[in-house]
């Protein structure tokens, strides 16, 4: 019986993280074809690959938000010919960001129900709107504040730990592919996430509970 929920926040509980890209390469006039070419290597290694970069120090908290919009920074370059710039970089990629409520409801539901929730999140040193957290999430775990990223085992032992729940008695819920095979490998459910109507319903059938507002 599956009686807890981990999930991710960026491109789950909230809108897409293509979308927000989307405005900042736009608002920052990134040169487009260039930044998804730096940007497929960099993430390429952070879920696939066997060396590390800057990725994963920044995930971990090894390197600080600053020290990594330098180091992006230097590596893009906007349709006029030079480098954007680097401070602030991360809180424009992200501000389009928006709250999905109704995966917000889900939680709700899931918890009055007696359901364990906890937020499991990479952060890429950005700022978590957290006021009602203690509504939907019996635990959060973050990457940079906990040193441990997905999809390293570690970190998802870790969050089955804060919830004291086994890997089987849970589902994980994430927008990106590797993280869930890694999930998996721990026994825990998993569900990839392209939208909330789709991950909803498959949450409900996974946990035998209705999960949507009347």
């Amino acid at each position: 019986m599956v009686t807890g929920v981990l999930i991710d926040w960026g491109g789950v509980l909230t809108t897409s993280l293509a979308d927000s890209i989307a405005r900042w390469i736009e608002a920052d006039r990134i040169d487009h074809a260039h930044y998804r070419e730096v940007m497929s290597e960099l993430v390429s290694a952070a879920y696939g690959g066997d060396r590390e970069n800057v990725v994963h120090a920044l995930e971990r908290g090894e390197l600080d938000g600053a020290a990594f919009e330098r180091d992006l920074a230097a590596r893009l370059v906007t349709v006029d010919g030079v480098p954007p710039e680097a401070e602030g970089l991360l809180e424009r990629m992200f501000a389009g960001f928006e709250r999905v409520e109704i995966m917000y409801d889900m939680l709700r539901a899931a918890r009055e129900s007696g359901v364990r929730t906890c937020l499991l999140s990479n952060s890429w040193s950005n700022t978590y709107p957290r006021d009602d957290w203690d509504e939907v999430f019996d635990a959060v775990v973050i990457s940079g504040e906990v040193g441990m990223r997905k999809p390293e085992p570690r970190i998802f032992q870790h969050a089955l730990g804060v919830v004291g729940l086994p890997g089987e008695a849970c589902v994980f819920v994430d927008d990106i592919e590797a993280n869930i095979v890694a999930a998996r490998g721990l026994g825990i459910a998993g569900i990839h996430h392209r939208d909330p109507e789709t991950t909803i319903s498959q949450l409900e059938t996974i946990l035998r509970l209705p999960l949507r507002r009347a």
